[in-house]
């Protein structure tokens, strides 16, 4: 059965969320307002109504209420403009509690009747004495959520390795799967401070590149195996993914290097190829 949506997305840098458009005209950018488990909030259409399988819902798809007013967006961006308080009076309620918990961020629902608090710990926090100092603190709805290291990575943003500010901060709307596997796929350190980023996880960014390594890997000759050159039968003893080339050994030149196009594969030794009736 098809459904009709609209993709939505209501932080610069986060995940699509399909809604009912309920017949509005909807178009690329505007601004929305609609019910989600958190309350309701301002979101921005990403993606242009469409027709999608009950297969691609993971949940009960919600209505669009209505595209966003002048009210609802002086709403928001005064709800914007208080967080920086929200978080200051947050963190002295956190001390005078003495729990082991960091800070990352909050956000109001767009009515404000809702406080939702992001932080991240090493186990769990019992935080019911610092709710019931936040509700009389804020008079309103206090949700605390517990997030891992990856989301308040993504919170707070930073520099990774390479320089550049963190893909999960500018770009990345959703985490990857990402394994020791892929790095060892492309010959990378497996020493955890040169593969691990800011939240101490595998680097996003070894996920980007595995598919290149896989499909080039797939053409070259695996190491120790031998292939035929200009200068006879040799040993692949290296190989170069992104140039697609290998270094080999032989016998009467000792260590080469070739292109992918100057090789011929043969098999490993003439001994290993079974002999044929009457040998």
């Amino acid at each position: 059965m098809a459904n009709t949506v609209v993709g939505i997305r209501f932080k610069a840098v986060g995940k699509k969320y399909y809604f009912d458009p309920k017949g509005l005209e909807l178009n690329m950018y505007d601004k929305v307002v609609v019910e989600t488990v958190r309350g309701y909030e301002l979101g921005e259409v990403i993606e242009q109504v469409k027709e999608v399988a009950d297969s691609e819902l993971i949940a009960t798809l919600k209505p669009v209420l209505r595209k966003a007013t002048e009210e609802d967006i002086k709403h928001y961006e005064k709800n914007i403009a208080d967080i920086p308080r929200a978080l200051e009076k947050c963190s002295i309620h956190i001390k005078k509690n003495k729990l082991e918990m960091k800070l990352l961020g909050c956000e109001y629902t767009l009515d404000r009747t809702k406080l939702i608090i992001y932080f991240n710990a090493e186990g769990r926090v019992d935080f019911r004495e610092l709710v019931k100092d936040l509700a009389n603190e804020f008079r309103l709805r206090i949700e605390l959520r517990q997030v891992g290291t990856r989301d308040g990575a993504k919170f707070l943003g930073g520099i990774g390795p390479c320089g550049y500010l963190l893909c999960c901060n500018t770009f990345l709307g959703d985490f990857e799967t990402v394994s020791i596997k892929m790095a060892k796929n492309q010959n990378l350190s497996l020493n955890p401070v040169n593969i691990s980023g800011l939240c101490g996880k595998l680097l996003c960014c070894i996920k980007f590149e595995n598919e290149t390594y896989t499909e080039f890997r797939a053409e070259l000759p695996k190491i120790h195996s031998y292939v035929r050159t200009k200068d006879g039968k040799a040993k692949v003893i290296a190989v170069n993914v992104i140039n697609k080339s290998v270094r080999v050994i032989t016998q009467e030149n000792g260590v080469q290097a070739y292109g992918l196009d100057e090789l011929t594969f043969i098999e490993e030794y003439d001994k290993k190829k079974k002999p044929s009736n009457g040998e």
